[in-house]
């Protein structure tokens, strides 16, 4: 008999059960990842700006 986990994944791959294929799994992780690295980068922008405003606009 052979390994439920490999069959299970088997008949998501074939496309016979409801599951994320290996493909669309790798994907949505890099997906999550660059997402987390835009977040990160947004959060330095933004508080670039706000640091180059508050030069600007001395109270």
């Amino acid at each position: 008999m052979s390994d439920p986990l490999a069959r299970k994944m088997a008949d998501i791959e074939d496309g016979n059960r409801q599951g994320a294929t290996q493909q669309e799994s790798a994907e949505l992780r890099d997906l999550k990842k660059r997402n987390r690295q835009l977040e990160q980068e947004n959060e330095i922008l933004r508080r670039a700006a706000a640091y180059f405003a508050r030069d600007i606009n001395p109270k």
